[in-house]
C-alpha cells in the first residue's frame, strides 16, 4: 500500500486483552505480550513504505478489571522500540482528552498516530463531529508545529447511517478543525507569552465568534469540492443508484 500510494502506510496494532475479574498475576501476561510484540516487529520494514504503531487502551467488554496492554505499557514499549504510539480518543477516561497527551508524547517520540473518533461512554467510535475535543486536538497539532509528525486516522462504527456520508462528515470536520486552528489570532499566544492571562482569556472568547465559516467555504470552492451541504445530494444519488442495487 505504501509503495502504491507513494506515502507510508501506518500499520496500527491493537489487541483486546485482559480479564473480567481481578487477576492474581498481572506481570506474566505483560511479559508474554512484550515477547510477542518483539516477535511481530522483529523483521524491519522500510519506513518509506510502512510505519508500525502500537495502541494502548483503558478497558473493554470482558476486561473490566485488568487490561494487559495498558496505556503505560504500550507507551513505554513504543518509546523503547522507537516505533509510533497511537492515541485513541475512545481509550481513556471520558473526562480525558488526547489533545493534552500529544505534546507530552511527542517530546520523546518522532511521530505518533491519532485514532480520532467520537467516543460515547467508552470506545463506541461514533462519527467524528465538530466537537470541542476535536478542535482541541487540531489546535494542539497546529499550534506546536506537529502537522508533519502526526498521522490522523478516523473511525466510525455507526452502520445506521450512510457509510460514505459518515466518512465525508468526519473528514470535513477534521479539516475544518485544522483550518480553525490555523486561523487562530496570534495575539492569543502573544498574550500568554507576556503573562497576560486576562487578555488571553478575552481573546480566546472573542475568537469563537470570528467568521471562520466564510474561510471554510472559500477553501472548499478553491479546491473544487462542494460548499456547505451540497455534497449530501451527490451521496444520496449514489445511494439510490449504486448502493441500493447491491
Amino acid at each position: 500500500m505504501g509503495k502504491a500510494l507513494g506515502t507510508p502506510c501506518v500499520t496500527n496494532l491493537w489487541i483486546p486483552d485482559g480479564m473480567k475479574d481481578t487477576p492474581v498475576d498481572r506481570v506474566g501476561p505483560r511479559e508474554r505480550l512484550t515477547e510477542s510484540l518483539d516477535a511481530v516487529f522483529e523483521e524491519a520494514l522500510d519506513p518509506a513504505f510502512n510505519l508500525d504503531s502500537v495502541e494502548g487502551k483503558l478497558f473493554g467488554i470482558g476486561c473490566e478489571s485488568y487490561t494487559v496492554g495498558s496505556h503505560e505499557l504500550y507507551l513505554a514499549y513504543a518509546m523503547s522500540r522507537r516505533i509510533l504510539y497511537t492515541l485513541d480518543t475512545g481509550h481513556y477516561h471520558p473526562t480525558e482528552t488526547i489533545a493534552d497527551k500529544i505534546s507530552a508524547v511527542l517530546l520523546f517520540l518522532p511521530e505518533i498516530l491519532l485514532h480520532v473518533s467520537r467516543g460515547v461512554r467508552w470506545d463506541s467510535d461514533h462519527v467524528v463531529t465538530f466537537t470541542d475535543d476535536l478542535q482541541a486536538i487540531a489546535r494542539e497539532i497546529v499550534a506546536n508545529g506537529y502537522l508533519d509528525r502526526v498521522h490522523i486516522g478516523l473511525d466510525y462504527f455507526d452502520a445506521s447511517i450512510n457509510r460514505i456520508a459518515a466518512w465525508v462528515i468526519g473528514m470535513r470536520n477534521v479539516l475544518r478543525a485544522l483550518l480553525l486552528a490555523l486561523l487562530e489570532p496570534p495575539g492569543i499566544r502573544s498574550a500568554e507569552a507576556a503573562g497576560d492571562n486576562t487578555a488571553r482569556l478575552a481573546l480566546q472568547e472573542e475568537a469563537k465568534s470570528l467568521p471562520f465559516g466564510a474561510v471554510w467555504d472559500y477553501f472548499c470552492e478553491a479546491n473544487d469540492v462542494p460548499v456547505g451541504e451540497a455534497w449530501l445530494a451527490e451521496v444520496k444519488r449514489y445511494e439510490r443508484g449504486v448502493l441500493l442495487e447491491r
